[in-house]
């Protein structure tokens, strides 16, 4: 993974992620900024997650698993390489590690432990802090190559094979709704439960959402993807791709939409509405083009 920007400016979702139960489950890492709510269980291959965060389940990570201080799980963490704890965190069901254990003062495990490895208690600096801090100091000083570097040290010398699942800080997930301030991308062939509140938002090919999609700027819908509910911006475009499916109606300043997309509620737009009839997606002249909606 390339690092040309800083990690959490985004809500992240890659492809082939799923909704199961209450469980959000992805092939990939999963990082959680700083005082974020999530609601759901969370299954990965990596967890880290930053201060103050609260799981509404379980977490199950195959390799390592991160929790930084005041971090708050109801459930069950079930790690299969390495586990750190920050002082005081909590979790709500047992804590079973496969390697070792680093875990700060005061942390709370309602149901016991068991870890098969060394178990050290300390108050270093928190991982997934001091990751961010290196990180974020590299890119200010515009060392981009040195922190491609490091990510790649991090991943245990070679290219992650999935994208990491990436919740910003601050953000609030769960089955009603993913509340983030920042722009959100859904990979493709997922399907999520829950509207998506962001700033702009993104969705790939054969995405289902059950749910709505509200953003301040622009909402791009590619080909396959189905949305089951509304699709607003208040200032920005939506663009709706050919084999998009919006079950729902569509409210936007600018609507650039194909003729092979399915719109079944109405559509409103205050600016200008692009009706795209080529594949290669040349808009016409919206003088000539402009549908009657």
């Amino acid at each position: 993974m390339s690092l040309r920007q800083d990690p959490l400016d985004e809500l992240s979702i890659p492809s082939g992620t799923v909704v199961e139960e209450h469980d959000l489950v992805t092939d990939g890492d999963v990082l959680v900024g700083g005082q974020s709510t999530v609601e759901f269980g969370v299954r990965g291959r990596s967890a880290a997650a930053g201060e103050r965060s609260s799981f509404g389940g379980h977490i199950e990570a195959e390799n390592d698993c991160r929790l930084d201080m005041w971090t708050d799980v109801d459930g069950d963490v079930l790690v299969g390489e390495d586990a750190y704890l920050g002082e005081r965190a909590r979790i709500g069901g047992q804590l079973m590690v496969s390697g070792d254990l680093d875990i700060g003062d005061d942390v709370e495990i309602e149901e016991g432990f068991e870890a098969n490895g060394w178990i050290t208690i300390r108050n270093p600096m928190p991982t997934l802090v001091f990751y961010f801090i290196v990180l974020s100091q590299l890119l200010r000083l515009g060392e981009e190559e040195a922190a491609d570097d490091l990510a790649y040290a991090l991943a245990d010398g070679g290219e992650a094979e999935q994208a990491p699942l990436v919740i910003p800080r601050g953000s609030s997930v769960s089955d009603d709704a993913w509340r983030v301030s920042t722009p959100a991308t859904i990979g493709s062939d997922c399907r999520l439960h829950g509207n998506i509140r962001a700033t702009e938002v993104t969705i790939e090919e054969r995405s289902e959402l059950f749910g709505s999609v509200r953003a301040r700027g622009d909402v791009h819908l590619h080909s396959g993807s189905v949305i089951h509910g509304d699709v607003s911006t208040r200032d920005g475009r939506v663009t709706i791709d050919a084999g998009a499916n919006v079950r729902g109606d569509v409210s936007c300043g600018d609507l650039r939409v194909h003729e092979r997309a399915n719109v079944e509620g109405t559509m409103r737009a205050d600016g200008e509405i692009q009706l795209v009839q080529s594949d290669d997606s040349a808009p016409t002249d919206p003088q000539e083009q402009t549908p009657d909606f």
